[in-house]
């Protein structure tokens, strides 16, 4: 295979504009751009979780990455894999795995309880937000790919994985009228 990026400074984008996949060239404020830019924010969020959470949810993490590195690229070329129903599977499979080890909300979770909760719910927040743009931005072949699905069910995975690993785990208190 040949080397994907040999140059990193290119100065091609200092004047707002880039060049995705396809060689078309786009705004930097086009909502494609952005949409490539926000599932970026995502798996570097991601990726920091990696680094304050146990070894034992590496592999699924970096597995999520990769896939959230396929959706950027479906995104750029306009060319989707057919093969995100059984990914979202996946994933809903080991966010139930997971949840089965925790008692039932009766309240939400305020984010936090600890550095890998802590990330893993700014991750889960990033994904949402990747997701949210992905449905106003995506075209039919790729609203229609199964993709804004795995997104969805990424998140769920990220906020039960941001409760199992919390150290303590706090609920909301909402406000009562008085």
């Amino acid at each position: 295979m040949p080397d994907r990026i040999t140059r990193v400074t290119t100065q091609s984008g200092d004047g707002g504009t880039t060049r995705l996949a396809t060689g078309e060239v786009h705004q930097k404020g086009d909502d494609q751009i952005e949409l490539v830019g926000v599932l970026d924010e995502a798996n570097c969020a991601l990726g920091l979780l990696v680094q304050f959470i146990e070894p034992r949810y590496h592999k699924q993490l970096k597995q999520i990455q990769s896939r959230i590195f396929d959706i950027g690229a479906a995104v750029a070329t306009g060319i989707p894999q057919p093969v995100w129903y059984a990914e979202t599977e996946s994933i809903s499979n080991a966010t139930q795995e997971l949840n089965t080890t925790l008692e039932p909300l009766k309240e939400f979770v305020i984010p936090g309880g600890g550095h890998a909760s802590a990330h893993a719910h700014v991750a889960r927040a990033k994904v949402r937000h990747a997701e949210r743009v992905f449905w106003r931005v995506a075209n039919d072949e790729l609203r229609s790919s199964g993709q804004g699905a795995y997104l969805n069910r990424v998140s769920d995975y990220l906020f039960v994985l941001g409760r199992v690993v919390a150290d303590e785990e706090e609920m909301w208190l909402p406000l009562k009228p008085t």
